[in-house]
């Protein structure tokens, strides 16, 4: 069986694949082929680069996004507005992101995985999928050139763009190069939300092209295949959230990783319906996220939980959803780094249970952290029970602290998601402060 990895663009967003990744190696998948459009073309770099997981987490974590950035000559900007080739340049992401991540053209040219990167000829209207060992920095920043925002690459009488606006997963290259087994790691949104204003509904043509592009290839496909999609279960949040610190690129790790293990464990062999369901996402329900650094000893080592707790609020009529958490956990007993899957948040008459799995050595335990609290608002969280217990199956407990300055960084990291507008912001905010919270973290028995 041959088997294919596709990674779809994303924009900055595409972090989120470095969690999938890793969760795919720990599932023990190996590809004869990857193939990278758009922000895909970063992660398709980083493996064919002969990076693994844990390095591409690193380099996220530690890239500077705001180099996504690079201005255009000033003799451009001299032309006025309406002659600008875009609203910046592509020296950031050539001369800095690139770089960053660990990219390196000569390692990915000799790769013995096969690779392709895919970018648009604009004189012929074509996607060309470029094999790995023709590719170049030049081709590779042009093939993340999204029209408006970077400028084309014009060699040899060519303009090479992003992919994008033709296909945002080119699965029949993967199935031109024989493949049995199609695994789409995707994070374009698709939901029922309509947004206003230029932003969103420039990211919704995106939208409506990618998965266009992508259901009229699956209603074309000549011949059988199983196509297995990992994606999150609610939209991303866009880029300028990520670019101005509102969601970091751990927490996109960690979401990554908490979604592909979602689809692992409940994974069939004959993969997912090959028709428009694949990619629908559940629009997010309206709620409030918040990070939280713990730290302690247990077992007579250093232990730091960073968390991302997601509250679900009230809806008229509805249930809950339930909360949940992603993050990580650094124990070095336990090999350093590890991202939690099926994080959730149940209450009970004493406070609440962060719980989660981690995989040291290959074999998932189980973590449970126990907050003891007395109030009933999700501000108590910050003014209540600093002190947690932590325990692990594997026998690991010990306490964690919410010291002082890492409880002012929790409260100023409260973030409304699923709403929208300042209104919606500002109403998520104050309902945040209302008694009667805890009842909305546990969803109501089956």
């Amino acid at each position: 069986m041959r088997r294919a990895l596709v990674l779809a663009g994303g924009g900055m967003r595409v972090a989120w694949q470095t969690g999938v990744v890793r969760a795919l190696h720990e599932y023990g998948l190996g590809f004869d082929h990857v193939d990278g459009t758009s922000g895909g073309i970063m992660t398709t770099g980083m493996l064919l680069s002969g990076q693994d997981p844990a390095e591409m987490a690193r380099r996220w974590s530690a890239l500077d996004v705001h180099d996504f950035n690079a201005a255009l000559p000033l003799a451009d900007y001299l032309h006025g507005p309406w002659s600008l080739p875009a609203f910046g340049s592509a020296d950031g992401v050539r001369h800095k992101v690139l770089p960053a991540l660990g990219i390196d053209v000569d390692a990915v040219r000799a790769a013995p995985l096969e690779g392709t990167f895919n970018l648009v000829d604009f004189t012929t209207k074509a996607c060309v999928a470029v094999p790995h060992t023709e590719i170049d920095l030049d081709l590779m920043t042009a093939g993340m050139s999204l029209p408006l925002f970077m400028p084309p690459l014009r060699r040899d009488g060519h303009v090479w763009t992003d992919a994008v606006w033709a296909k945002d997963a080119n699965l029949g290259e993967a199935l031109r190069r024989g493949a049995d087994e199609v695994w789409l790691v995707w994070c374009i949104g698709n939901s029922r939300y309509w947004g206003d204003g230029p932003l969103e509904q420039y990211v919704h043509m995106i939208e409506m092209s990618a998965n266009g592009g992508l259901f009229a290839e699956l209603a074309a496909a000549e011949r059988p295949f199983a196509l297995h999609v990992v994606k999150p279960a609610h939209p991303l949040p866009l880029d300028p959230e990520f670019f101005t610190g509102r969601i970091t690129a751990d927490t996109l790790i960690d979401t990554g990783y908490r979604d592909a293990w979602d689809y692992l464990d409940t994974a069939r062999p004959t993969g997912v319906a090959k028709d428009p369901t694949c990619t629908v996402m559940r629009d997010a329900p309206r709620g409030v996220r918040v990070r939280e650094r713990l730290r302690g000893t247990v077992g007579g080592a250093d232990l730091a939980l960073d968390l991302v707790v997601e509250l679900p609020l009230p809806a008229d009529g509805e249930p809950s959803p339930g909360a949940r958490l992603v993050g990580h956990v650094d124990h070095p007993p336990w090999g350093g780094r590890l991202p939690l899957a099926g994080g959730r948040v149940v209450a009970d008459p004493t406070g609440l249970d962060y719980l989660a799995r981690a995989r040291p050595a290959g074999d998932w335990v189980d973590v449970r952290v126990h907050r003891d609290l007395t109030g009933d608002r999700a501000l108590d969280l910050f003014s209540e029970a600093r002190t947690v217990t932590f325990r692990a199956a594997d026998g690991s407990t010990g306490e964690l602290h919410l010291g002082l300055a890492d409880a002012a960084r929790a409260l100023a990291s409260v973030e409304p998601f699923g709403a929208h507008g300042l209104l919606g912001h500002a109403d998520a905010l104050t309902e945040l402060a209302r008694p009667g919270l805890r009842r909305t973290l546990t969803p109501p028995p089956a």
